[in-house]
């Protein structure tokens, strides 16, 4: 285990290494300039109002995760280890949806500024069914051929029927997380991002109320798997509901339409 956390270490330094040097070299559009470098308060604060916030969405996701594999712990060691093979999964598609939305949130935020918040919600939109496509693509596709995705892993025979059972719950319905993923970023491009942190609140609390519940009525690992699964649908539905209802600039301003682009600039 100190190998891992090692490896892990190191290949983050050696990431940081590489960006610093990038954009020191001139070669990014941005060259960032350490003397005389001064904070401007004001835009720390702005930075905070959408940061600090955004900072709980991960937080609850981990604990959601936790609080799940606390539960299925009393099933034994082949049911967690299979359910950790489908979680591995999760957050390595979690990445498509990642990539999607982190590059949505410029664009969106240049689009709120000029005050044509019609074409942010276009932009958002694009951006989570590209996400909810991607990640249901590939999820689905590893629920038909599970062995691809567990063979990775390991030869057990508990353990891989636990997988099996697990990605054919659920590996669908990972489509519902990218499209909260993306939602997530859309919304801090549009600085209105305590919609899909409420929605990730939700999906916890969905978790932790339907756990005790099926630990009450001794369910088995496959109802757990469901309550899972159900559990995506309610993340990505109430994700992209906040957008829906939250307001992104003046009122009446989500009904504008679009400005002519100025001459020799495009959109």
């Amino acid at each position: 285990m100190p190998g891992v956390a090692a490896g892990s270490l190191i290949a983050y330094l050696i990431s940081i290494a590489v960006m610093a040097w990038y954009l020191f070299s001139g070669r990014a559009r941005v060259i960032p300039k350490i003397r005389g470098l001064r904070i401007r308060w004001a835009m720390f604060i702005d930075i905070l109002k959408v940061g600090a916030v955004s900072c709980f969405s991960p937080l609850q996701s981990v604990l959601t995760i936790s609080i799940f594999t606390h539960m299925l712990a009393g099933f034994g060691t082949a049911v967690l280890a299979g359910y950790g093979i489908g979680a591995r999964l999760e957050f390595m598609l979690t990445s498509v949806a990642f990539a999607v939305g982190i590059a949505s949130v410029p664009m969106i935020g240049m689009a709120i500024g000029a005050g044509r918040v019609a074409r942010a919600r276009r932009i958002a939109w694009t951006a989570g069914l590209v996400s909810f496509v991607s990640v249901g693509l590939i999820g689905t596709f590893i629920a038909i051929f599970p062995d691809l995705w567990v063979d990775i892993f390991t030869s057990d025979p508990g353990v891989r029927a636990a997988s099996r059972e697990y990605l054919s719950t659920a590996a669908p319905l990972y489509a519902f997380i990218g499209l909260a993923m993306s939602m997530y970023f859309s919304s801090q491009g549009a600085a209105k991002v305590i919609g899909p942190v409420l929605a990730q609140s939700a999906r916890l609390l969905f978790i932790g109320a339907g756990g005790w519940w099926l630990s009450r009525h001794d369910a088995t690992a496959a109802n757990f798997f469901v309550l899972a699964a159900a559990s995506m649908v309610a993340l990505g539905v109430f994700s992209a509901s906040s957008v829906i209802l939250t307001r992104w600039g003046p009122k009446g301003s989500d009904m504008m339409r679009p400005r002519p682009a100025l001459s020799g600039v495009g959109e």
